[in-house]
């Protein structure tokens, strides 16, 4: 699968695991949902993919050689850049009870046993994928408000500094700035409501 940053649209999804099979098994589950899969196969290479590009969501391996997932998720869990990552953790042993919770206390949004069902992993991976996509939307929608902000905010300016110093004359500039205010509140309200 390709390692390259995603388009704008497309959500990646970071495989971490220090196991081949492991890593082919999910994407081979993973591959249906065509977004780029990325692969890590301990926490330090985890780390350094995820200071290069966004995920989407992770998901990541308990047992692992040096850095093992545990630790990966409290590094991830400390980045700002990072923090907002949801982790499902996998785990191939299902006996020690405290691996779930202390997948759940490092921060880990979900936690599943290996073998796992390939129907539910990909349902919740697709659940993260989709929260992923609604929260880009809301950065686009916040980011256009902002511009929209700023300039109505500079007009707002313009037509206080025009009052201070104005003569019956500026009266035709004053509505020119008035009308164009007007119709940026009208695009930020149809923005809003879409």
């Amino acid at each position: 699968m390709s390692t390259e940053a995603p388009t704008d649209n497309r959500a990646s999804i970071l495989l971490v695991d220090d196991m081949e099979d492991n890593l082919m098994a999910l994407e081979a589950v993973l591959g249906s949902l065509n977004e780029p899969l990325v692969r890590a196969r301990s926490g330090e290479e985890a780390m350094k993919a995820l200071l290069r590009q966004r995920f989407a969501v992770i998901l990541l391996d308990v047992r692992m050689p040096g850095m093992d997932g545990f630790e990966t998720a409290s590094n991830i869990k400390r980045l700002d850049q990072t923090k907002d990552v949801p982790i499902i953790f996998l785990t191939g042993t299902d006996n020690d009870a405290g691996y779930a919770f202390r997948g759940y206390a490092t921060g880990a949004a979900d936690y599943l046993t290996k073998p796992f069902d390939p129907w539910v992993l990909r349902a919740k991976v697709t659940v993260f994928l989709e929260l992923h996509r609604k929260n880009q939307q809301l950065e686009h929608m916040l980011a256009r408000e902002q511009v929209q902000f700023d300039e109505l905010s500079e007009r707002l300016s313009a037509i206080e500094r025009h009052m201070a110093a104005s003569s019956l004359t500026d009266v035709l500039e004053l509505r020119h700035h008035v009308a164009h205010m007007e119709e940026l509140l009208r695009e930020m309200r149809r923005v809003r409501g879409t």
